[in-house]
Parts: structure tokens; sequence; C-alpha cells
């Protein structure tokens, strides 16, 4: 599929899915005869992993050593067989990366939450301070 396409599918933009071909991280699997970057849907899966990483404040350098450990525990390289040792050890940083995920989902929802009461507190305070209309006998200020 066209850059177009994989940008409409994945909800990022022209302009980030060149930059993510740039540095490394999803090479355009083709091009066409006139040079357009052709992607396939593998391409989009590994768009999605970066996409669903950078919220959570990964960098470009992890969201690399992600998709490398994933390439080679799914058998995308061509390095050969896995050894049980680089098995493991390939089970144990993409456990660190699921815990990292985790602890920043949280610190996420914790923020959340904080901004949640913030907004509720403003809505409150502006209530509180909000005179009363003279031609509105409910004693509300009105819409808002």
């Amino acid at each position: 599929m066209h850059i177009g396409q994989v940008a409409e599918r994945t909800g990022l933009s022209l302009r980030t899915i060149r930059h993510y071909e740039e540095v490394g991280l999803v090479p355009a699997s083709a091009r066409s005869r006139g040079g357009f970057r052709l992607y396939t849907d593998a391409d989009v899966a590994r768009l999605m992993v970066i996409r669903r990483m950078k919220p959570l404040g990964f960098t470009l350098e992890q969201m690399g050593e992600l998709l490398a450990v994933t390439d080679r525990l799914e058998g995308r390289t061509p390095a050969g067989p896995l050894s049980e040792a680089e098995r493991r050890a390939l089970l144990d940083r993409l456990e660190g990366f699921e815990r990292a995920a985790r602890e920043r989902c949280e610190s996420l929802r914790t923020q959340l939450r904080w901004a949640e009461e913030f907004a509720a507190d403003l809505q409150r305070r502006g209530r509180q301070a909000a005179p009363a209309s003279p031609s509105d006998p409910s004693g509300s200020a009105g819409p808002g």
C-alpha cells in the first residue's frame, strides 16, 4: 500500500511515517516504479507498535530495541534459529518493556486523575465566584 493509505490506517502523518523510515524503524518494504514508498501489513503493524509506545514516552532508540527483540523472537531476521539462552534473554527484555509500559500507563492514569480534579476544581471555583444574574430568579449565572 502507498504511504497515504498507511497514514490513514495508522493515524500517523506522512511526515511522521517518513521520519520513522529515515531513522530506520520502519523502512518501506519496496518502491514502486515511480519511486513511491510501498508498505505491507507487517509495516503497518510495526508503525502501530511505535504509535502505541510514543505516548508512553519511549525513545526512538527504545522503540528500535523493542522492534529488534520482537523481530528476532518472531523469526523475521536472517540470524538463524534461536538458542534457548538467546530466547530467554529476548523474553526477559520483552518482559522489561511490558513492565515499563504498565508503569507508564499507571503514571498517566495518575496524571489524568489529577488533571480531572484540577478541571473540576476550576469549574467549582467558577460557579462560586460567578455573581447571580439579576434577571435570573434562580440565582444561576446562566449557561456555561
